[in-house]
């Protein structure tokens, strides 16, 4: 029986197949790892027993995340916009009650992911809520390793969903590397960068990685990109990729100061 195989690394799921994938891809790449020990894989079925999901308020905004310790700790934000529900990001255990809570909050109609370290089980996630759709950016299709009919590509600079919503390929860390940015949201025009820009760990500025476990600087040629296309946007907060990390307040001038800081110390 076909088995969808979840690297145990960096949590993507792979298609159906009878035995793991020889490698992964994703963790072969220099901007992650492969788990000290070797390849290793997990399943959907397998995750379940091991792990529960945290399902909770992150600065007024649903969010759903692995509860422990397995591969990336990025976490889905529910986000209610003039362009319908909208899933930030992607977790690899999908389970009824995320569903359930997802439902009650008014559902899903699409699923947008920052980057390839967070597809993850994408595919699962959009199964699980009817098939909506979701939307990458067409710079990584070849990273997509589930392919479904459900996954649409746009491309360019940016993409305007709505009014209130965009999408900006601020690239560097990928090609694909994807903010939106939401004008509503829960304390006003708010910036979602996933990890380009990456929030750091002090959560009063952010830095420009290629790659974050591996600690290679982005080439200041793509920092001066990414500061181009940021720069028509205003926001106050920053959500970065994880439970708790962001920017709350000051968030532009806090990552106009990180530009200045960056390029002065990489560039110099």
């Amino acid at each position: 029986m076909s088995t969808a195989y979840i690297c145990n690394a960096c949590g993507t799921q792979y298609a159906p197949s009878d035995a793991p994938p020889a490698s992964c891809p994703v963790c072969e790449d220099d901007r992650q790892y492969v788990d000290w020990n070797g390849q290793q894989w997990t399943t959907h079925a397998e995750l379940a027993k091991r792990f529960k999901l945290r399902i909770g308020d992150d600065a007024g905004l649903l969010s759903i995340a692995i509860d422990g310790m397995f591969a990336i700790p990025q976490r889905v934000l529910h986000l209610r916009t003039d362009a319908g529900n909208i899933l930030w990001e992607s977790i690899s255990l999908v389970t009824d009650e995320g569903v359930d809570a997802l439902r009650k909050a008014g559902g899903a109609d699409r699923i947008i992911l920052s980057h390839p370290h967070f597809y993850s089980s994408m595919v699962e996630w959009s199964e699980a809520l009817g098939g909506v759709e979701i939307l990458l950016h067409a710079g990584d299709e070849s990273w997509v390793h589930r392919p479904s009919p459900n996954i649409r590509f746009w491309e360019g600079d940016t993409l305007a969903l709505s009014d209130d919503v965009t999408l900006i390929n601020t690239a560097g860390h990928f090609d694909s590397s994807t903010a939106l940015h939401w004008k509503q949201g829960p304390r006003g025009q708010t910036l979602f960068p996933g990890d380009s820009p990456h929030v750091t760990q002090d959560r009063k500025q952010v830095t420009f990685m290629h790659s974050v476990p591996n600690l290679t600087p982005m080439a200041p040629s793509a920092v001066r990109r990414m500061r181009a296309l940021l720069a028509p946007f205003d926001y106050e907060d920053v959500f970065g990729f994880s439970w708790g990390r962001n920017i709350l307040g000051n968030g532009r001038a806090q990552v106009e100061a990180s530009f200045d800081n960056y390029l002065r110390r990489v560039a110099a």
